[in-house]
């Protein structure tokens, strides 16, 4: 155990006190880790979408204040009671779909929508006593997503910690909490593109740069990049897009310049933008598999699973 286990850490964090305003950066206290809890020393977050989503509170119940973030890395300061598969000094990244490896789904080979750690976008508090471990002169700060990592420090549960290797950089490993395993998840475990095939990229940012490096992992032999950021075309070639289509410089819907690059149509097509006019072009330029990666993620969060 670190010097301060079972101390209130003082600690500067981004607290969010109402829908679309600005974040503030003030000081927290944030209570020691309970049983099957751990305390994170934060050193890298990102910026996630989901984070501005709730922000924005547009189409959820709002729940302020709170502190945002989910992508993150950092180095375990305190353990809990009962938590035995983590130490202080790991390097570990935060998770929002925890998995307790006991319960059927987290057994199964086909979910691992844990049945106590799935998420809940409402939930402001910690699962074992019902508080939250952030406070502001003793009034609770929420929590969210079970992870909160615009905080220098932050208590989550044991089973959404993904234990890392110490080598890795941890300003570089941050984003795979969400956005690069995200796009790399769906495409490599969802979409399938086999080797030789077509596959198409709707949205080059950090989902779909993961996408596009699962199809190059999968073996796909045309990779084809769809962005309106011509910017972001060079980058996206060291992740494997052999191709690029910038919607803004044809006079016909993208979806025709693709099927009339590729014969009809890509095997493969992976949107990862959430627009809807993205998501039919991806919908009519394939054949077989579209992904719609930010559709999915709504439903998720309308119906209170992400």
């Amino acid at each position: 155990m670190s010097n301060t286990a079972g101390l209130v850490i003082p600690c500067k964090a981004a607290v969010s006190w109402e829908a679309g305003k600005p974040l503030v950066i003030q000081q927290v206290e944030v209570a020691p880790p309970q049983a099957m809890e751990v305390r994170v020393k934060i050193k890298y977050t990102s910026l996630c979408r989901t984070d501005l989503y709730f922000w924005e509170a547009k189409g959820q119940t709002p729940l302020f204040p709170r502190i945002f973030g989910h992508e993150a890395a950092g180095i375990i300061e305190s353990v809990g009671e009962g938590v035995s598969d983590l130490q202080v000094g790991d390097h570990v990244l935060p998770v929002f779909t925890g998995e307790c490896g006991d319960c059927a789904h987290c057994k199964s080979e086909e979910s691992n929508m844990c049945d106590l750690l799935r998420i809940n976008t409402d939930r402001g508090f910690m699962l074992s006593d019902g508080k939250s471990r952030f406070s502001i002169n003793g009034n609770p700060i929420n929590h969210f997503l079970g992870t909160s990592t615009f905080s220098e420090y932050t208590v989550v549960h044991s089973g959404c910690l993904a234990k890392v290797n110490p080598l890795a950089p941890l300003d570089k490993i941050c984003v795979l909490s969400c956005g690069i395993s995200t796009g790399l998840g769906a495409t490599l475990n969802v979409a399938k593109p086999k080797k030789g095939s077509s596959v198409a990229i709707f949205g080059l940012g950090a989902v779909g740069l993961a996408a596009a490096e699962g199809a190059r992992i999968a073996g796909a032999s045309r990779i084809i990049g769809i962005d309106r950021n011509p910017s972001r075309f060079d980058e996206a070639k060291k992740f494997g897009v052999t191709e690029f289509v910038n919607p803004k410089e044809h006079n016909r819907p993208v979806q025709q310049v693709i099927a009339e690059m590729t014969n009809g149509g890509v095997d493969r097509s992976v949107e990862c933008t959430g627009n809807i006019n993205a998501m039919v072009s991806a919908f009519e330029c394939v054949h077989d598999v579209s992904l719609l990666i930010p559709m999915i993620k709504r439903i998720y969060e309308y119906v209170g699973f992400l």
